[in-house]
């Protein structure tokens, strides 16, 4: 007998849920809901489902899925809930920002029935109800923002839109998991607008960074010759000194060789048939220099006895004796000084 009513209940359970589902017409779409299952004692309640059941009107108890019975007549499946993830559609609205521009904008909702009670006797449709609420609190969170931060705020919008639902349906038993903005359609204008500003910006980043990059490549170069500047005249200034450390050096060696070329010149007038030398070198000087008269010079002056040498030699000599004796004659090593009372020979002329 309890297998003959098993079968019954299933068969007849079966065939409820083949039958054609009744249409509930709202305001904004049209949902599909499958007929309530009829009581036939023995019910089998399908997994993350739960059967509201009333006794006599009022509220008796959810079944549990699987097996379950219940008093025919007297209890009556009011409510059929599904404890799994819905997922709703959002219909495509307007909504203006604020900024004032017009917005097409749609999403997807999904949810949980955590508590069938709540939600079968807190709200009439609840879906509906939740579909609302997310329509309502997207335009009210679109008029906070701008068209700019629209698009670029998309991840807070959507969890600020959850956080608002949430806290409206926490009486129907509903918990709203996520909320995902699909599309967002701006007016044809507005859009252009959009692409010339992004042109624009683009431009402006474009030019900004070529002057940036000319302006690094100035300095740069710039930075370079005054460098370059800085080096040559360090250099300039080692140059100048070196080369007036090296003149002065010239300059003492010259004085250093003169002084030992006079020295040496004195000691060899100071010895025998030194007037003799210095007759010669003279009249040597004398010839060379008529020799050059004529070559680094137009203008020619000559004395009037030129052919004489041997008076000019006479003369540079006189010139020499005269300059010898106002000077104190320098004694050889191992020599002693003359008194004042012995006269000095002159020399002999050869």
């Amino acid at each position: 007998m309890l297998r003959t009513m098993c079968r019954t209940g299933g068969a007849l359970l079966k065939h409820s849920r083949r039958s054609v589902p009744s249409q509930w017409t709202t305001p904004v779409r049209q949902r599909w809901a499958s007929s309530l299952p009829l009581n036939t004692v023995v019910l089998f309640v399908p997994q993350q489902e739960a059967w509201v059941v009333e006794r006599m009107g009022k509220f008796h108890r959810i079944l549990e899925p699987g097996l379950n019975f219940l008093i025919p007549v007297l209890d009556r499946i009011r409510y059929v809930q599904s404890l799994k993830e819905i997922v709703i559609d959002v219909p495509e609205q307007s909504a203006v920002s604020l900024d004032n521009v017009t917005l097409q904008i749609d999403g997807v909702l999904y949810l949980r029935i955590l508590d069938p009670f709540k939600a079968s006797y807190g709200v009439e449709d609840p879906e509906y109800a939740v579909t609302q609420l997310a329509q309502t609190t997207m335009r009210s969170e679109l008029g906070k923002l701008t068209l700019d931060k629209v698009f670029r705020e998309r991840e807070s919008l959507n969890s600020n839109i959850v956080h608002s639902i949430n806290q409206a349906s926490d009486d129907w038993g509903i918990r709203c998991l996520r909320y995902e903005i699909k599309d967002i359609h701006v007016p044809p204008r507005i859009k252009d607008s959009m692409q010339m500003q992004v042109e624009a910006e683009r431009k402006k980043r474009a030019t900004v960074l070529e002057s940036e990059g000319t302006r690094e490549s100035e300095i740069n170069v710039a930075e370079g010759r005054k460098q370059a500047q800085i080096l040559a005249s360090e250099g300039e200034k080692q140059e100048q000194i070196n080369q007036a450390a090296g003149e002065a050096n010239a300059v003492l060696a010259k004085a250093e060789a003169k002084s030992k070329a006079i020295r040496l010149l004195s000691d060899a007038l100071a010895e025998q048939n030194g007037n003799a030398a210095a007759s010669l070198s003279i009249a040597e000087q004398y010839v060379s220099a008529f020799s050059n008269l004529a070559k680094e010079s137009n203008t020619i002056l000559l004395p009037s006895n030129t052919g004489d040498i041997s008076s000019m030699v006479t003369q540079a000599m006189t010139i020499y004796s005269s300059l010898a004796k106002q000077s104190p004659p320098r004694n050889a090593p191992g020599e002693t000084t003359p008194s004042k009372e012995e006269p000095q020979q002159p020399p002999s002329a050869h």
